[in-house]
């Protein structure tokens, strides 16, 4: 798997010697990574500098003093973080069945401690691959409604009647124009919109649902 640039690793966990072998090891695998001891640090920097707008995901210990790692993954849910910072939590063998359940709640997988370096970055990099295709749906989804913004009052009406296949001639009986109008604004649709035909259009707009 490619590696994905300009990502983060995030590290959550109250031992020190598990968040310094984490680091060590994603630095050895050119995996940039910040720790943090807590859940309430890790939320506390969110509020303060949310995650730019680049691949992240989050290694996330089941217990700590103070907030759980389920805890601060219920909250991250709930602010509906977690498609773009896939969860990864660290679990000893107790905390499997919970891991197992947090999983099946929208977690990316979890790894038992101890757990194997490769196996783990392996996981890493596919919630980062994971995290960055994310981003780029997003992305072109906001892309998507400002070139819909775009478009007339008018133009909105040929490209409705575009998408339900009517051909040229009977949108212009439906809207009241005439044919060489309605080429005309279909032209400037397909120009807006960036597509080549009506098939292309229909798809489009239908990922934008």
């Amino acid at each position: 798997m490619e590696p994905v640039s300009n990502a983060t690793v995030y590290i959550v966990d109250d031992d020190s010697g598990v968040r310094e072998a984490l680091a060590w090891l994603l630095r050895s695998r050119r995996l940039p990574s910040e720790s943090f001891d807590s859940a309430e640090a890790f939320e506390a920097m969110l509020d303060e500098r949310p995650p730019a707008r680049q691949p992240c995901c989050l290694l996330l210990d089941v217990r700590m003093p103070g907030m759980s790692g389920l805890a601060l993954f219920d909250r991250l849910a709930e602010r509906r973080l977690i498609d773009a910072m896939p969860v990864i939590f660290l679990t000893g063998h107790a905390d499997v069945p919970t891991a197992v359940a947090t999983v099946k709640r929208g977690a990316f997988d979890f790894c038992e401690k101890p757990f194997s370096d490769n196996l783990l970055v392996d996981r890493i990099e596919q919630a980062l691959a994971q995290s960055a295709q994310h981003m780029e749906q997003v992305r072109q989804h906001s892309d998507l409604q400002v070139r819909l913004l775009e478009l007339t009052e008018r133009e909105r009406d040929v490209m409705r009647l575009v998408v339900e296949g009517l051909p040229n001639k009977l949108i212009a009986d439906q809207l009241d124009i005439s044919v060489r109008t309605v080429e005309v604004h279909r032209a400037r649709v397909f120009d807006k919109m960036q597509v080549k035909s009506a098939v292309e259009l229909a798809n489009l707009l239908r990922a934008a649902i």
